[in-house]
């Protein structure tokens, strides 16, 4: 794990002037074919490799545009008449370049494929009974803020209420612009410190709750066969057992490939119940696939922000003190309500994603 979040300073990666041709002149030419004429299928698959490559290229010109500039000041400094001015303009390049040349260096990281899609987020009771459903239950409150004040849409697929109003289990889809990039490095064990409502002596109890954030896959993602799943349905039915419906609406989906099994429900219509279903059995999927392929490629990684290790403790709310820890970087924020209300959770988001960009730019060194 990383011992602190991410200062924003250059590592020992060298920027290739070769690579840096490369993104340079694939954004001249996709620019002149979208000028041209063009299949609607091609124009529509060009301009997503435009739009991605012309903030990298925007990077580089700026970054090339100073590095061009210093060697010409350097070069004034021997005029008698100039030096003062170039000495100035030296100076103040110099102070700008670390910076232009990281946001190069930031922006030819490779790209996780998934961060721009929408997320499935699932949030379950562990240790710690009534007092662990409360506390998921508060979790995904914070996420269903958190989404609102982004002005994502927060849709609740599915849920299990205990007596007290905790969530033995709460699922929902999140739509909007880069969701699963700022949400991935919440998958984990959250872990709170408080003294429960229903504690007499006043002793702070230690309860926790499992996060799991996956990318929401598309159909053409993955490609679900028939013969790969076996479909029950059966009566749904509410807390402690009692029929909340009296036809057979609920959805049990069992991918047989792989042994994921998804039930669905809280809708009345076994067609929804169905197609919510399918939503978040895709995901896990997909999810399952991703996991495969990151663990190979992390294998002489140890203690990445994104392992995506669901048994590992992330963070620990502490409700005496008001403090809310991120163990994997050390970061403590002493704003506990302000977190839990969605406001302050961006601080810890920004954090972690920067503490990603510094350990895939050091791995890259």
């Amino acid at each position: 794990m990383f011992g602190g979040a991410a200062s924003g300073t250059t590592t020992g990666l060298m920027l290739r002037p070769d690579q840096l041709n490369r993104v340079e002149s694939r954004w001249i030419e996709l620019r002149d074919a979208l000028s041209g004429a063009i299949a609607p299928d091609e124009y529509v698959r060009l301009s997503r490799e435009y739009a991605e490559l012309t903030p990298v290229a925007e990077a580089i010109t700026a970054w090339k545009r100073a590095v061009a500039d210093k060697e010409q000041a350097e070069a004034m400094l021997t005029d008698p008449e100039m030096k003062d001015l170039a000495s100035a303009e030296l100076a103040e390049l110099e102070e700008k370049l670390p910076a232009l040349e990281q946001a190069v260096k930031l922006a030819l990281l490779p790209k996780d494929e998934a961060d721009a899609k929408n997320a499935i987020l699932e949030v379950r009771a562990g240790t710690g009974g009534d007092e662990a459903a409360l506390f998921a239950a508060e979790l995904f409150g914070m996420y269903q803020r958190y989404a609102q004040l982004r002005g994502w849409r927060f849709e609740i697929l599915s849920g299990a209420e205990t007596d007290l109003g905790g969530a033995r289990e709460a699922v929902a889809s999140i739509t909007g612009a880069n969701v699963f990039a700022r949400l991935k490095f919440e998958s984990g064990v959250h872990r709170v410190q408080r003294v429960p409502k229903t504690e007499t002596q006043g002793r702070i109890h230690t309860s926790a709750a499992t996060v799991a954030v996956l990318p929401e896959a598309e159909e053409v993602d993955i490609d679900i066969q028939d013969k790969d799943i076996r479909i029950d349905v059966f009566r749904s039915s509410g807390p402690g057992g009692q029929s909340v419906n009296t036809t057979d609406s609920a959805v049990r989906i069992t991918h047989l490939p792989t042994g994921i099994v998804v039930s669905q429900q809280d809708e009345k219509s076994q067609h929804k119940n169905k197609a919510k279903a399918l939503k978040i059995l895709r995901s896990r999927i997909y999810d399952a696939e991703r996991a495969k392929i990151d663990a190979a490629r992390a294998a002489d990684r140890k203690g990445q922000v994104g392992s995506g290790d669901r048994s590992e403790r992330i963070r620990t709310y502490n409700f005496p003190q008001g403090r809310v820890t991120d163990h994997r970087i050390n970061l403590t924020l002493y704003k506990i309500d302000k977190v839990m209300a969605g406001e302050a959770l961006d601080e810890v988001v920004e954090a972690l994603m920067q503490a990603d960009q510094s350990e895939r730019l050091a791995a890259l060194s």
